[in-house]
């Protein structure tokens, strides 16, 4: 899991990446609330470790951002204490908060917590659906369902597709597609691998895989998915 951390206390970011490494985590940290967003929007974290006292932008608009463009689980280490600080850090779309000074075990404990809550709730989500339903994915059963055919693909297929699908639109290198990949399946690979699997994905969810309609290849970067989600 790729944990960001925005936190102006440099020592503090030392802890916690120390903490998060051992756990087997990989770790981004930015010192001010500006940098936070944009490695936020670049590196697209699975998990984001926020401080509400930033230099800058405040951790409170940082957190609005976040807010508005992914459901990204955030947990908030803040020096303030008082509850309705507390309740509004939450209300603003904080998964959970801690109070300053905590305890890091505690923190890595919260983690946990979050994330095992974050994917029961993805896992029981009914159908992610796409293009009036043209393209449905099953994420309890791990099915998906193509112009109302179900399609079988393997365990590195549907977990690209998963993970493509789950942020549309944006763009992801292949290192980030290979290391999804592995995080799940402990998947022996190299980035170019994920054009063979790609391309095997396309055979089975695109009516034409010279001209893809769900997965783009953007040149010089990597791949995106471009349907939008039914509401």
């Amino acid at each position: 899991m790729h944990v960001l951390i925005v936190e102006d206390e440099y020592s503090m970011v030392e802890v916690l990446e120390a903490y998060l490494v051992r756990d087997g985590h990989e770790v981004s940290y930015a010192l001010n609330g500006a940098d936070g967003l944009k490695q936020f929007r670049v590196k697209r974290p699975d998990f984001i470790i926020l401080d509400l006292m930033l230099p800058d932008l405040s951790g409170e608009s940082v957190l609005q951002e976040v807010r508005r463009e992914a459901d990204t689980p955030v947990l908030i280490l803040s020096a303030k204490s008082a509850e309705e600080e507390r309740v509004q850090g939450m209300l603003l779309g904080a998964d959970d908060y801690v109070v300053k000074p905590f305890s890091p075990r505690e923190v890595m404990v919260r983690i946990q917590a979050i994330m095992r809550r974050f994917q029961k709730q993805e896992e029981q989500s009914e159908v992610w659906s796409f293009g009036g339903g043209r393209l449905r994915i099953r994420l309890n059963e791990r099915r998906v369902i193509c112009g109302g055919e179900e399609v079988h693909l393997t365990p590195i297929e549907y977990r690209l597709l998963t993970a493509m699908a789950r942020h549309p639109g944006w763009v992801y290198e292949r290192a980030e597609l290979l290391e999804k990949v592995q995080e799940d399946l402990f998947f022996e690979g190299y980035e170019r691998s994920i054009d063979v699997h790609v391309k095997n994905l396309r055979k089975k969810i695109e009516v034409d895989p010279r001209h893809p309609e769900w997965v783009e290849t953007v040149f010089g970067m990597g791949y995106r998915f471009r349907g939008e989600r039914d509401v």
